[in-house]
């Protein structure tokens, strides 16, 4: 099976039609980790709401609720008491997408949100922390995935959780690359998305695609800190607006990249999702 391209042309219907709420954009969650470490789910849940969510929430530790609500204001702040507090959160079914990883931190509470969150089976975005809490034993985490999850691995975190597949990201064969991606997703039974220069997405059924960050698109500035929080928000976003997790995935990869051609050199995380507004003006939404 051949690869696509990822183009603007081929990008999904991202309009927002007059007669509808912020009800009918969806609302994501975004889960944050203790106190100091809240940075990187702030970044994501600001790309979620800026990428059109009709909500956004930050969830987190209820010790961390002061700190993350004097640095946010759209996107509210809810307080979380552990697994408890995420269950009884997510009995309202409005809160149909979810981002778990970035700050989250790597001990045992992790690994208890996401197997919470999975079993709620929202749209949900794994990265960072969420996948690297399960690099012991990467099975633990694909048996409870299920169709409507996008892993968003870098280079590290795609080694630790599927170590068999990772010579294959060596070297300059974009063929390999493509291919180890792959084969991910149909083990893990969920999109898979590989960042780097040339971002690899694959859903379980064998559709891959490339979004190619080179050449007149190329984004070097885009290696910085807290840029991949971004692109896990933008994701969680659109899954918030109910695209399907391979077309989500895709756009988000597609929409990071434009946003940080927008912005050019100096170019720092929080840049990003201010960049959005003027990526759609120019696709004439």
């Amino acid at each position: 099976m051949q690869s696509e391209t990822i183009t603007r042309d081929t990008l999904p219907d991202l309009s927002k039609r007059v007669d509808q709420h912020k009800y009918d954009h969806g609302h994501a969650v975004v889960l944050s980790g203790p106190p100091g470490q809240g940075g990187a789910a702030r970044l994501a849940a600001r790309a979620a709401l800026r990428v059109g969510a009709g909500l956004v929430t930050l969830g987190c530790p209820l010790r961390a609720v002061t700190e993350n609500a004097v640095q946010l204001t759209a996107v509210m702040v809810r307080g979380l008491d552990g697994t408890a507090g995420l269950a009884e959160m997510l009995e309202d079914e409005r809160y149909n997408a979810l981002c778990l990883g970035p700050g989250l931190g790597l001990g045992p509470a992790t690994g208890e949100l996401v197997r919470g969150a999975l079993s709620a089976r929202r749209g949900t975005v794994l990265d960072a922390d969420a996948l690297s809490r399960f690099q012991r034993e990467p099975k633990a985490l694909f048996d409870m995935l299920h169709d409507n999850c996008v892993l968003t691995p870098h280079g590290g975190e795609f080694r630790r959780l599927f170590p068999d597949l990772a010579a294959r990201l060596d070297g300059d064969d974009a063929v390999s690359r493509i291919d180890a991606t792959r084969e991910a997703a149909m083990r893990a039974g969920a999109v898979v998305l590989l960042k780097g220069a040339d971002t690899v997405i694959a859903a379980p059924d064998g559709r891959t695609a490339v979004n190619a960050a080179v050449d007149d698109r190329a984004a070097p500035w885009l290696a910085t800190a807290g840029a991949g929080d971004v692109l896990a928000g933008i994701v969680c976003g659109l899954m918030a607006r109910r695209l399907p997790a391979y077309e989500a995935a895709k756009a988000g990869a597609w929409l990071h990249v434009e946003a940080a051609r927008a912005f050019g050199p100096g170019l720092i995380a929080e840049d990003l999702p201010e960049m959005l507004p003027g990526v759609f003006r120019d696709l004439g939404l």
